[in-house]
């Protein structure tokens, strides 16, 4: 059961402004909301707190289901994200939106231990500037949430994390935590909005921050144990662990490159490899004088590249259906640009001196900041 405060209409006069905004960023979650906000009630019982659930406009009708239920509990906010998505931007306009003195982010799939939000609390306001909710000290487990290979890639990013914060921190990979506002307001200008891993992004920044204000950073833990999946699917997958690599690199140049651009550069890369494969098949085995293959591994570059920056670099702005064939439009028309200049430059490199793979890579990467930067403008807007 729930305060009887928090099921009072908000202009009631015992209205009580919360002290602590609860984040539940989802897609795709409509089964766990309900059961979740209840779980977390009677955890905060006492606390007067606001639900915040940012979705990015679910399939399955998350967004209704949060709107319902904050039809029944004034405390319960819906933040209907359209044409936007990504876990560390839904967190950052989820925090964005309260005006809380402390916040908690929470996953809304319940493997999260919300009985802990007290203790976090508690700790945050006895002194602590970020509590971080942790599966690898004291008492805390994995549990059942993990199976052995993503715990064991769980700890391997642990460690590569903990070399960039350079703080002691058991599990800067935890999705659970809770901070002070006013640390957040510090630092929300340097955060990435690409990823998935907004704590390590928030502890680098603040450390940072704080750092050349000659402050110290207090950070505390809390231990829990990592439940299994109350409903629906796991969002981990080989995308999400290539933009927290991205991420550690970002973080590494001081944000000076942003992830987007490391993601679209490694998919340059990898367009590199499918034009110079191209460029081969086509010259060796189909008999194409250089300027035509090298012209024909061009767009078929182009076309993977547009492939791929779409479910990778910008999985946030992801064309479809229509959209994706007017995007890819767009993208060639961008390239072409760039690609007048790669074949132009290749053919007179070549010319001068006839390696193949060597004209090739140089007339490819003719184009790359280029392309970035304007098909961010026209074509991932």
């Amino acid at each position: 059961m729930i305060d009887d405060v928090q099921k009072q209409p908000a202009a009631h006069s015992g209205w009580i402004a919360p002290q602590l905004a609860v984040i539940v960023p989802s897609y795709n979650e409509r089964d766990n909301i309900v059961s979740l906000y209840d779980k977390v009630a009677t955890a905060l019982k006492g606390i007067a707190f606001e639900f915040i659930v940012v979705d990015d406009n679910s399939p399955d009708g998350t967004a209704a289901t949060v709107k319902e239920l904050a039809r029944e509990r004034f405390n319960v906010r819906c933040i209907h994200r359209i044409g936007r998505r990504g876990l560390s931007s839904a967190v950052v306009e989820g925090i964005s939106a309260s005006a809380a003195p402390y916040f908690a982010v929470i996953d809304a799939d319940h493997q999260h231990d919300e009985t802990v939000l007290p203790q976090m609390y508690a700790k945050a306001v006895a002194g602590d500037d970020i509590v971080v909710g942790t599966r690898y000290a004291g008492d805390g487990k994995v549990g059942e949430g993990l199976s052995a290979t993503r715990e064991a890639g769980s700890r391997l990013a642990t460690r590569l994390s903990s070399l960039l914060t350079g703080a002691k921190l058991s599990d800067p990979m935890s999705g659970f935590f809770l901070m002070k506002r006013e640390v957040f307001d510090e630092i929300a200008p340097s955060l990435s909005k690409d990823g998935f891993k907004i704590l390590l992004d928030i502890i680098v920044s603040a450390t940072r921050f704080r750092t050349r204000a000659d402050r110290t950073l207090k950070i505390g833990e809390v231990p829990y144990t990592f439940r299994p999946r109350h409903a629906g699917e796991s969002k981990m997958s080989p995308l999400i662990v290539i933009q927290f690599l991205g991420l550690l690199v970002s973080k590494m140049t001081g944000g000076l490159l942003p992830t987007s651009f490391l993601l679209f550069g490694m998919v340059g890369g990898t367009g590199v490899l499918v034009h110079l494969f191209t460029l081969w098949l086509t010259h060796q085995f189909c008999g194409f004088n250089f300027t035509n293959a090298q012209l024909t591994a061009t767009i078929v570059a182009m076309t993977t590249n547009f492939v791929l920056n779409n479910e990778l670099t910008y999985s946030d702005k992801k064309l479809r259906g229509g959209r994706f064939w007017i995007g890819l439009g767009t993208f060639y028309a961008v390239c072409s640009i760039g690609a007048l200049a790669n074949v132009s430059v290749a053919t007179w490199i070549y010319q001068s001196n006839p390696d193949l793979f060597l004209a090739g890579i140089l007339g490819a990467l003719m184009s790359v900041v280029f392309n970035y930067s304007v098909t961010r403008v026209f074509t991932w807007r």
